[in-house]
């Protein structure tokens, strides 16, 4: 039993193991911070707030009915109400039962429902841009950590090079072969590399706690991406004009749909006001009906009619309309609806000017699609030619026709090479991402 219970509790701490060095993918990590963002958490709750709002509206077109009761007792002087004799005390029962219903209010409760339906809309296109902000904040923080996890692999890769070089060197400089200050020169250069590499580790440690803290996860220490390495993805992106990406992205872009959304909003609230100039007219129904214990059946028989039989006996019907017309109000109806065609003019202004930031962004982004395609392609040379350079220089001091300096100028130099095509790898990969982004085109890495 006991060697059961050991083995049990060993794969219960395995499979904990196993939980806490997940490994996340970038579909993941998007997924997670969509789902578990706060401020998109505040987005959904004004979101059904809205959609409240246009439950509120429906219920203004509906005809309302109230209800109240009231018992009191009278202590001291009072009349009879059927006999109108003096009492010294009483006891009495109303109810009442109202209905009324807006007939017309200018059209008001119509637009307002309108203009609900407009503002849950707009509040789902605010939700749905926040998800895209999110989605490419969190694409960018996870290209950062592999872009840091790549170069730190170059790093440890050329210390462990340099540290046979130095292994090498100590044995020629101890054999009288090669001068110490060849072995000076690699230790330099070793311990250069070494800083590199400590570099490099707080690099990846820093880039994936930004990523976690995006993803709003805490337990730092536990998190990590998937040991991926990533080349350039295939794209025909480039095939179409920044001109084509922006008029598709002016159809299905949440940002544009918002700011044209709130226009119309804005358009319904100019309404909403100008319906305060017509006169409003409702419609009413009461039903009413009382008791009293001094309600008697006759004067020479003092009994009290009872409660049920006094409820019909004394209930009373009324009915009618309302009519309001607004003359004058000091102008407050003139100047709200002033104050709405301005608000108006300031959505409209936005929407094109979220028109104009999305034309510049999709301009540079496909200017520094095509700049840092570019800017690859000449590193790349850059450390092919590098690599050669090292191999030349390599063979020399290998057989003692290069010093140790100008040997380490040229591991510097391949160091250099490598670190920039890293960099402008992932920077590539990023602006592609984007460019396809503002296309329609879902974050994927393959």
């Amino acid at each position: 039993m006991r060697i059961k219970i050991t083995v049990l509790l060993l794969l219960c701490s395995v499979g904990m193991l196993s939980a806490q060095l997940r490994k996340w993918t970038l579909e993941e990590c998007v997924t997670y911070a969509v789902e578990n963002n706060l401020t998109i958490e505040q987005f959904e709750l004004d979101l059904e707030n809205a959609q409240i709002d246009e439950s509120d509206a429906i219920g203004n077109m509906l005809p309302t009915l109230n209800g109240d009761a009231r018992l009191t007792e009278n202590l001291g002087l009072s009349f009879n109400p059927t006999s109108q004799e003096p009492v010294s005390t009483q006891l009495n029962f109303t109810g009442n039962l109202t209905s009324t219903l807006n007939m017309f209010d200018g059209l008001r409760n119509i637009r307002q429902l309108q203009r609900a339906k407009l503002n849950a809309i707009s509040n789902q296109y605010r939700l749905d841009d926040l998800k895209d902000d999110i989605r490419l904040n969190v694409a960018n923080a996870y290209l950062q950590v592999l872009s840091n996890k790549e170069q730190l692999k170059v790093f440890r890769a050329q210390y462990a090079v340099t540290e046979q070089d130095l292994k090498r060197t100590k044995e020629l400089v101890e054999a009288g072969t090669s001068p110490r200050g060849d072995l000076l020169e690699i230790e330099a250069t070793a311990a250069n590399q070494e800083q590199q590499v400590i570099n490099g580790e707080s690099l990846v440690l820093i880039s994936i706690v930004n990523l976690a803290q995006l993803l709003q996860i805490t337990d730092y220490e536990n998190f990590d991406i998937a040991d991926e390495e990533f080349d350039i993805p295939p794209s025909d992106i480039l095939n179409n004009s920044a001109k084509v990406i922006y008029d598709k992205a002016l159809s299905f872009r949440n940002d544009i749909k918002l700011s044209q959304a709130n226009v119309e909003v804005a358009e319904k609230d100019v309404q909403i006001a100008k319906g305060a100039y017509f006169p409003t007219l409702s419609a009413f129904v009461n039903y009413n009906t009382r008791y009293s214990d001094q309600n008697l059946v006759s004067v020479t028989d003092l009994s009290v009619i009872p409660f049920v039989d006094q409820l019909w006996i004394f209930d009373g019907l009324a009915y009618g309309f309302s009519l309001n017309v607004p003359f004058f109000n000091g102008w407050s109806t003139r100047n709200n609806v002033q104050r709405q065609k301005i608000s108006l003019e300031r959505a409209k202004l936005d929407f094109e000017q979220t028109k104009l930031e999305l034309e510049s962004n999709i301009q540079q982004a496909y200017v520094d699609v095509t700049t840092f395609d570019k800017a690859y392609q000449a590193a790349q040379k850059t450390l092919d030619a590098r690599r050669i350079a090292y191999q030349y220089a390599k063979d020399r001091f290998d057989v003692g026709l290069m010093n140790a300096f100008d040997f380490s100028q040229a591991q510097s130099r391949l160091d250099n090479a490598e670190a920039d095509v890293i960099r402008t790898k992932y920077d590539y990969i990023f602006r592609l991402k984007i460019l396809e982004f503002y296309f329609g085109i879902p974050l994927a890495l393959d």
